[in-house]
């Protein structure tokens, strides 16, 4: 399957903006509807993937003839060797991140609740969380972000997206400065993988990994609480290390965990994929 004609920079960036004003409605009406029924992170992580799904598939429709499989949702070897990739690394990440306070006497567990793990709601979040990663990566490492790559080339595009990526998380709960700093880096990093990768298994590996892992230790994700192992991990000082209330994100441990997986990312043997939008055809 061949991508048409290649449009001029302008007509890129016009269909980049279409793409936004779909998915900027879809995260007007989406979330609000699903709220009464689903509660707050429910319904964004949900309400997000129903938006992206959305957006991208009306403009590949419309503008490339195309199908969602399109934007790096191929299933191939390929992607399963990536996706399990960034699993590892987002595992791997979010573990340090946490533990590294633990280790350093800076936060403490506390049994919570019934002190039991309740393996239906573990479950349940699980499927919020894949749902909400893979959401958030089509979204913002999607179509817009894969046409602007064309437009203005690949690396001027990522530092713009994953600034937005970070913006889009300023509503949250106990958020911080450096908590959008990070989530910016974040960002940029997931923008890279995709680069690297040409697929978004890669990147959605990374993003779920790290935002499974961190409620399964105990720790609050994005300022949100999540207790389902029946025991939380509480700050005791040093929230410039910790995060504090924000959970990890917001604290040094992850800036240095994002810098070490930026370095993991383009020294591992990552499985190269023909992007349709970037490369001319699709990645099956």
């Amino acid at each position: 399957m061949r991508n048409p004609a290649k449009p001029t920079k302008f007509g890129l960036i016009a269909r980049a903006g279409v793409f936004a004003l779909i998915g900027i409605l879809g995260l007007t009406l989406f979330p609000p509807l699903m709220m009464p029924v689903a509660g707050y992170v429910v319904a964004a992580a949900l309400g997000t993937f129903a938006a992206a799904a959305l957006a991208n598939a009306l403009v590949l429709r419309i503008y490339e003839r195309g199908r969602l499989a399109d934007i790096g949702l191929g299933w191939a070897p390929a992607s399963r060797r990536n996706l399990a990739l960034g699993l590892l690394g987002g595992l791997a990440g979010g573990i340090v991140a946490t533990m590294a306070p633990l280790a350093a006497g800076l936060a403490h567990y506390e049994t919570s609740g019934d002190g039991h793990a309740h393996w239906p709601g573990m479950l349940f979040v699980s499927i919020v969380l894949l749902f909400g990663a893979v959401g958030e990566e089509m979204l913002f490492r999607g179509y817009a972000f894969q046409i602007l790559a064309l437009a203005i080339g690949e690396y001027a595009t990522v530092l713009p997206m994953g600034v937005l990526f970070g913006l889009a998380h300023m509503n949250n709960l106990h958020i911080t400065g450096l908590a959008i700093l990070n989530t910016v880096l974040w960002g940029v990093l997931l923008g890279a993988a995709y680069l690297r990768s040409r697929d978004l298994w890669l990147p959605i590996g990374l993003h779920f990994g790290w935002n499974w892992v961190l409620p399964l230790l105990g720790v609050n994700l994005s300022g949100f609480t999540m207790e389902v192992t029946g025991r939380v991990l509480h700050p005791d000082d040093s929230p410039l290390w910790t995060g504090g209330a924000y959970g990890p994100e917001g604290g040094l441990f992850t800036t240095m965990v994002v810098v070490a997986l930026f370095a993991a990312l383009f020294r591992v043997p990552i499985a190269r994929q023909k992007s349709f939008l970037l490369d001319g055809e699709t990645d099956e």
